[in-house]
């Protein structure tokens, strides 16, 4: 049986985010892509994440504020390494943060959250590639620090799932060894055990 989306989804791809070109998704277009990515399993009905557009002369900001913490971190940087932090979020026409905003809740466990924030990136991912778009997810040093985090418009609770490179995205990108299926299945066949 044939399908669209399931061709979709055993051949998604994530392109290199140097190859995303302009021009970006439109304000509809985003939109449309945020629809997608809330459409999760959410217990609690919490929305327990929240998105972030970085776009225009923003990235540029983003990357002298990021070069400057990598260089309080690491000592003073080389002009190669000062560019690679300047152009983080300038690579791609759109960078969409995915973050995770947990919401006190005594019956639903944290890890549940940052799940349900997983599948909104996943979901924006798809929209993205479904709207002609490529799309790349990463998280990177900055997303492991605080001042990273803040400097990316994070509050001290949230943590970052993912950061979304959209644009346009032309040729193909190579496929890459995929895990077998197979090797990750088992029927279940009671409690675990060592060596069962």
């Amino acid at each position: 049986m044939s399908s669209p989306i399931i061709d979709h989804l055993l051949t998604r791809k994530s392109p290199p985010i140097a190859e995303l070109a302009e021009p970006g998704p439109t304000d509809a277009e985003i939109g449309t892509m945020l629809a997608a990515a809330t459409r999760v399993p959410d217990h609690g009905r919490l929305a327990p994440w929240r998105f972030i557009l970085y776009r225009g002369d923003a990235r540029q900001n983003i990357g002298e504020l990021l070069a400057a913490l990598a260089e309080e971190r690491e000592g003073p940087l080389t002009e190669a390494r000062r560019e690679q932090e300047r152009t983080r979020f300038s690579r791609a026409p759109l960078v969409i943060g995915v973050v995770s905003a947990p919401k006190p809740n005594p019956k639903i466990p944290q890890w549940e959250m940052l799940l349900s924030g997983g599948m909104a990136a996943m979901n924006l991912i798809h929209a993205a590639h479904a709207l002609g778009y490529g799309a790349n997810m990463i998280t990177n040093w900055y997303s492991d620090t605080a001042k990273g985090r803040e400097i990316l418009g994070l509050a001290p609770e949230e943590r970052v799932v993912g950061f979304v490179h959209i644009g346009r995205h032309s040729g193909d990108v190579a496929e890459r060894p995929r895990p077998d299926p197979a090797a990750l299945l088992s029927e279940y066949r009671g409690p675990w055990r060592e060596n069962s």
